[in-house]
């Protein structure tokens, strides 16, 4: 497999936002970006992201010029943000994608508006019933529906496209767990600025000896 040209920036994010993330960096014609992703399962265990993360990060140190981690701290309780100060990577702001696309200000005044919410994403819309209803097992178990969402009273669909069939399939989840039902549209939030602010003049990826 060749190596990748001089200039070249890679972009390491979690399979949850991989097809925004391609789509993102290809709208704005960023051809010096490759985009390589995690699975998304890692957000089962949390403690797993950083070591994971950090194998992708010095697996490509020396083929890349530059590299940016499109991670939250996602559960990681900030081992994230200290295993990428070790290696002298940056990663996106926030806590989590919710963040990263609503903005740290929407979020919390959705937060504030009803404490009890619970965020869609456009991935999350489209694989509810595997992740959510089947994952948790709610399809077996109708009745762990109050254990796990009982205090819940409103389900906030960040939507990150205008597709009509995800939003119905995010109405759906939100009957689906008796939850009021709210959408806003994020599009790519965070993501863009984050990457449009170092497309020009990124700071390089610390090389090791």
């Amino acid at each position: 497999m060749p190596m990748p040209e001089p200039g070249r920036t890679l972009l390491i994010c979690c399979g949850a936002i991989a097809r925004e993330i391609v789509a993102l960096v290809g709208e704005n014609g960023w051809d010096h970006m490759d985009v390589q992703c995690l699975p998304a399962r890692l957000h089962n265990t949390p403690k797993a992201i950083p070591e994971a993360i950090r194998d992708k990060i010095q697996t490509a140190r020396d083929s890349y010029d530059k590299i940016f981690v499109l991670y939250g701290d996602c559960g990681t309780g900030g081992r994230l943000d200290a295993m990428l100060r070790e290696e002298d990577v940056e990663r996106v702001f926030g806590n989590h994608c919710y963040e990263v696309f609503a903005g740290s200000e929407e979020l919390a005044q959705l937060i504030a508006a009803e404490p009890g919410t619970f965020f869609l994403t456009d991935f999350l819309a489209r694989h509810f019933e595997r992740l959510v209803i089947r994952g948790l097992g709610l399809d077996r178990y109708p009745g762990l529906r109050d254990r796990y969402f009982g205090r819940y009273r409103k389900l906030a669909y960040l939507a990150q496209s205008h597709d009509p069939e995800i939003e119905a399939r995010a109405r759906r989840a939100a009957r689906r767990l008796g939850l009021a039902f709210e959408m806003r549209y994020t599009g790519y939030g965070g993501y863009e600025g984050f990457l449009a602010a170092r497309a020009a003049c990124p700071k390089p990826a610390a090389r090791k000896a």
